[in-house]
């Protein structure tokens, strides 16, 4: 191991005598890496938000400036000039998404001067991403879908791969971003800026801040990479060293016939800089991050300083600069003899400071993060379908759809941590993305049950609808009354590899219905009435999407089970005949007086509420022998509005925990029927919720309503779903990372260094995308969920999920807004109100895994489902039923199909995933 202990001094200023003349200069910017001296590597960047204070357009093109003076044109269009001025200047170029919409604008001479640029190495574009995307709130799955987009560009116009990756300003870094989108990606290198500040003085004092991470158990030493976080902790130059025309940073201003000649302390302060940097690093390379947010808007301004910097600074002799690029650094580091510290795990969570945890955004805007799971499983199957029937190139596409959901991966999107309208901008182009991708999915689904042959259909016959909000049911498509004969076909696609069964539930007007399947059997029905509380929601929300209130209600659920092949569909038909009749409900009223248990649970799952205050106390399943008492409540943390650290739509800071507890006399209403049964409770005016346990279903599936959150007494909250059982875990719970590998955590304990605990809640907050579970050494407990969200074991025995929060102050990062998500319909105006579910399922130890990774990628995957309104006359598809797989094969339940895409060129793309881990804890 190289050590400099001679950088170990204290500096003094140094009156290095540089002759300079008041002429024209040619500066020497041709330096290099210079044996025995610190090599200081200028690495020139911009740091360009897909989206933030400003929508990505209004970055892109400098508009609404009042917020905040960006251009992202402006810094293109200033770059090229700057790099064709010194063939020795560097640049690297992250966000696809910006860079894209610049190289449409040009000349055919200008981008044959930038692909010149690129593969001389001056314009180096690296991660290569449409965006610099997330690494807590996003899944895996979307994580490689916006990577592939900005790589399939760069290869395609300039034939080259990045190389390196660069996540400087995501919140805490994943152990999935470091061996599936780094190693595996082939990058050679990956850096990155935020890590926690009592890691990072740990690692600074030990020379540890650059490792080889090992970001996979099972795949070992194939999953590392080298890795480094930055000296400082943001990606921006050293102070002082800033050169964008309103900066105020000093200049290098070497004229000795004007004022303020200061080319002595300009040196003096770059030597003093690089040596206090190199005391905390490994060799004699350091990196320097030249940049930062939307700057290089004047790039000339940047380089000129830059080229006074190298120039005296090396005639000055004490330490060698020169412009490079992480790849340069990367190189320089990979040719040393040097041992590296082996990194293992992620690096979450972040705090930046004392009491200052990023835990918040795990969660924050959680009904932009349920659209974007929603529509990304739906871009799954939508592009097969698309490959099925044959790419239209003359559209429609999922084009639109694929662009949309790459910029909404941005850490800075997804994660909830942008303004309010910049969230709208990124929900409408999802919407956008949406209708246009629906067209081909009818069309494809149009063609396929019409022929066999379905790449020669032109003008598919049948006119498929979908219905976005079936949440909260609204489906035009089956609220026709078939009462005058009319029919409905349900065409339902299973877009994983293997047979999928699960229960369908769509809204209907009228009670006498019957569903039968391809071979014209009737089927096993279910008919629910719609609840008041859902009702209300219809009304409401299908109002705000149409623009006008809907013109009818459907009165009931019709809930059937489908069985459908692997990367295929079925059909089913709904008419009108005489049904299985409607489910009634049981209500029970609580006093406190009365003694046993309610049972629900038409199958081997059986829930026990009890009869004295409808608690849920007991989770029997006679499968696999599981017998064992829990409790399910909600509470919530109150944000603090300290004004050193408030919670806001980054920071989670607690100030007390409540319960939430029942208005008035609790009530359970109980469905009961020979699909699944069902559990309403109203736990407060603002919170429902809805319990189901399937007959043919090892988990209960809770679907919750929670919002308006109430802030009218001036106190931002933090909802919580707990589930409390007797499991002794011993501090121990695993949350996934970005859907795929669980990770160990340990309350109050880091692995890399001793936590000093200041927020024993949000300090040990985990972003969950897949699921969190505990154990002991008889029982698992799982919990998935449907979205990213925030979670934790706080208590032993106890697991809980936040799954909405609203607050009233700043958390002083930047978005300069309160966390207060207003949903307005006319002129009535209310919190945001989020409906989401979360399936619940205990275990025999061991045997909770196969579960947690094939039923997990079926809640990324639903399956879609489409409807066409048909005539008495009507009785079947020419093709009624399809697989894309033969007859008697599907995928085992550990491989995933996460890719089948034809591409622009007409190849297509297909990806399996391994859903199982080699090591299971």
């Amino acid at each position: 191991m190289a050590v400099f202990q001679f950088f170990l001094v204290v500096l003094t200023v140094c009156f290095v005598c540089v002759l300079v003349e008041s002429k024209y200069m040619v500066y020497n910017t041709s330096g290099g890496i210079v044996p025995g001296k610190i090599n200081v590597h200028l690495v020139p960047h911009t740091h360009d938000d897909v989206g933030w204070l400003k929508t990505i357009d209004q970055y892109y093109v400098g508009s609404n400036n009042s917020i905040q003076g960006a251009c992202v044109r402006n810094v293109l269009d200033s770059l090229i000039p700057a790099l064709l001025a010194d063939k020795n200047r560097k640049f690297i170029y992250v966000e696809q998404a910006f860079f894209q919409r610049w190289w449409r604008e040009q000349s055919e001479a200008m981008k044959k001067t930038v692909e010149s640029l690129v593969h001389s190495g001056q314009l180096e574009l690296i991660n290569g991403g449409m965006c610099m995307h997330d690494e807590a709130a996003t899944h895996y799955i979307d994580m490689i879908d916006q990577t592939t987009l900005g790589h399939w560009f760069i290869k395609h116009q300039f034939n080259i791969t990045p190389r390196i990756g660069w996540q400087i300003d995501p919140f805490g870094h994943s152990a999935v971003q470091a061996y599936l989108l780094g190693a595996e990606v082939g990058f050679d290198a990956l850096y990155f800026a935020r890590i926690d500040y009592q890691d990072r003085a740990k690692r600074r004092d030990e020379k540890k801040l650059e490792v080889v991470w090992q970001g996979s158990k099972s795949r070992g030493s194939s999953s590392q990479i080298f890795a480094g976080a930055f000296y400082e902790g943001y990606y921006e130059p050293p102070t002082g060293f800033y050169f964008e025309v309103n900066d105020d940073s000093p200049i290098v201003q070497d004229d000795m016939d004007l004022f303020d000649y200061n080319v002595h302390e300009r040196v003096n302060a770059f030597v003093a800089a690089a040596y206090s940097q190199a005391n905390v690093t490994r060799s004699n390379h350091i990196m320097w991050t030249m940049g930062t947010d939307f700057k290089y808007q004047y790039a000339h301004s940047w380089f000129s300083n830059m080229d006074k910097l190298i120039h005296y600074v090396n005639q000055d002799g004490r330490v060698n600069a020169f412009y490079s690029t992480p790849s340069i650094y990367t190189d320089a580091k990979y040719a040393l003899n040097e041992s590296w510290p082996l990194k293992s795990d992620d690096y979450f969570p972040y705090a930046d400071r004392i009491n200052a945890y990023w835990t918040g955004y795990f969660t924050s805007r959680p009904a932009l993060k349920g659209y974007v799971r929603v529509l990304s499983g739906y871009y799954l199957a939508a592009r097969q379908l698309e490959y099925f029937r044959g790419r239209n190139k003359s559209g429609p596409t999922t084009d639109s759809l694929g662009d949309a959901l790459a910029i909404a991966q941005h850490h800075d999107a997804v994660t909830g941590t942008e303004k309010q309208h910049v969230a709208n901008d990124y929900a409408k182009r999802l919407s956008i993305g949406y209708k246009e991708s629906e067209g081909v999915v009818a069309a494809s689904l149009g063609c396929m049950t019409q022929s066999s042959l379905s790449y020669e259909c032109k003008n598919p016959v049948t006119n498929f609808k979908q219905c976005p909000l079936l949440n909260i049911s609204y489906c035009p498509a089956t609220e026709v009354d078939l009462s005058l004969g009319k029919k409905i076909a349900v065409v339902v696609y299973n877009s994983l590899g293997w047979k999928r069964t699960d229960v369908i539930r769509v809204p209907v007007t009228g009670e006498k219905v019957i569903v039968t399947d391809s071979t014209g059997k009737i089927i096993l029905t279910q008919l629910l009435p719609i609840v008041n509380a859902s009702a209300l929601s219809h009304k409401f929300y299908a109002s705000a999407y149409t623009g006008e209130p809907p013109s009818t209600s459907p009165k009931y659920w019709l809930a059937f089970t489908a069985v459908v092949p692997p990367l295929g569909f079925n059909t089913y038909v709904i008419s009108s005949g005489q049904s299985s009749g409607l489910i009634k409900p049981i209500s029970y009223m609580f006093d406190g007086s009365q003694t046993g248990a309610i049972e629900v649970g038409p199958g081997n799952l059986k829930l026990m509420y009890s009869r004295k205050d409808g608690k849920l106390t007991q989770y029997t399943n006679s499968k696999n022998s599981v017998n064992i008492s829990l409790e399910q409540s909600y509470s919530y943390y109150v944000g603090s509005t300290d004004k050193v650290q408030a919670s806001g739509a980054y920071v989670f800071r607690p100030n007390g925990t409540f319960p939430i507890q029942p208005d008035g006399k609790i009530q359970l209403t109980v469905f009961r029927g020979p699909l699944f049964d069902e559990v309403h409770q109203t736990i407060n005016s603002w919170i429902y919720q809805i319990t189901r346990v399937y007959k043919e279903k090892e988990h209960a599936e809770v679907e919750f309503s929670v919002g308006p959150i109430p802030i009218d007494n001036g106190i931002g909250k933090e909802v919580v779903a707990q589930i409390k059982t007797n499991i002794g875990n011993n501090k121990r719970f695993y949350t996934d990372s970005n859907g795929r590998d669980f990770l160990e955590r340990i309350r109050d304990y880091r692995a890399d260094w001793n936590l000093e605990v200041n927020q024993p809640i949000a300090g040990n907050y985990y972003p969950i995308n897949l699921g969190i579970y505990i154990k002991d050494k008889d029982t698992e407990l799982s919990v998935l969920v449907d979205r990213s969200v925030g979670g934790s074991s706080v208590v032993d025995g106890e697991v809980e999920i936040m799954p909405h929060r609203r607050l009233i102050h700043d958390d002083g990062r930047g978005v300069a807004e309160a966390l207060n998500e207003t949903v307005c319909v006319h002129s009535t105006c209310s919190g945001l109100t989020v409906q989401g579910k979360y399936y619940l399922r205990f275990d025999p130890l061991g045997e909770g895994s196969k579960w947690r990774r094939s039923f997990g990628q079926e809640i990324y995957s639903p399956f879609l489902i489409a409807f066409s309104e048909q005539d008495d006359k009507w009785t079947h598809f020419p093709i009624s039923t399809f697989s894309a797989m033969d007859a008697f094969y599907s995928l085992p339940n550990n491989v995933a199909i996460i890719t089948l895409h034809e591409l622009e060129d007409g190849t297509v793309l297909l990806r399996l995933a391994h859903l199982y881990e080699v090591i299971s804890f």
